[in-house]
């Protein structure tokens, strides 16, 4: 019996988890549990990584750096699998894949690979301008590997982000909700850049959701379950 069990501790497999925000701690720890019972899961958390790129208003030289870093410090504490929960740090996120020989993760390829498999319309929506850009560009990149041609639609939600900031969610919800209608009268699938959206479908009406809508934290753990199985 217990040699059966040292195996099972040996198979077990673990995912380190890189956050920009404390608030993605809580969410991804819930689809862990119900996607992947099985496997071992950290945190590491540095919000400093949105904060700059915010403020500079792009992903920098030096902030990418420290993100590409981070793969390093989750592998070293005994990851197996690397996920990334930021959009807006994707492109420095892509060069830590490039570099680990452990398999590293952007949270929102799987969502992006999953859009330009339903429809060749794609809308992304976003309320940063730094994760808007990010995601497009993500979308069209998948694109061209999948050998698809799609029309993409990149929509910001002016304001909304700063709302939430001020501690207004209704006039957020409000911009993205109006944003979200609109933009599925001219797409076959749309994507939102960022994971704090997600919660402003669930408030849409049946008839309002009229495409499909995707939102990655999810979607990436169903990627990450088919692989780590």
């Amino acid at each position: 019996m217990s040699m059966s069990t040292d195996t099972q501790v040996n198979q077990q497999k673990t995912l380190g988890l890189i956050h920009t925000s404390a608030t993605l701690v809580p969410l991804f720890a819930e689809l862990c549990t119900k996607y992947l019972p099985n496997v071992k899961v950290f945190n590491i958390v540095d919000d400093s990584l949105i904060k700059n790129t915010i403020a500079c208003g792009e992903l920098t030289k030096s902030t990418s750096v420290r993100v590409v870093n981070y793969a390093e410090s989750a592998k070293e504490a005994g990851a197996d699998y690397v996920l990334y929960t930021c959009s807006s740090i994707g492109p420095a996120v892509e060069i830590a894949a490039s570099l680990q020989d452990i398999p590293v993760l952007r949270v929102d390829q799987p969502m992006a690979d999953k859009a330009v498999q339903i429809g060749s319309k794609i809308g992304v929506i976003a309320t940063l301008n730094t994760t808007l850009e990010p995601t497009s560009d993500l979308v069209l990149r998948r694109a061209k590997a999948a050998g698809k041609e799609i029309e993409l639609t990149a929509v910001l939600c002016e304001g909304a982000f700063e709302a939430l900031m001020s501690g207004d969610a209704a006039t957020h919800d409000q911009k993205v909700g109006d944003a979200l209608k609109e933009l599925s009268q001219k797409v076959d699938v749309i994507l939102l850049a960022q994971a704090s959206m997600a919660r402003v479908v669930d408030q849409l009406s049946e008839a309002d959701k009229t495409v499909p809508i995707l939102a990655s934290p999810t979607i990436a753990l169903e990627y990450l379950a088919s692989v780590i199985g």
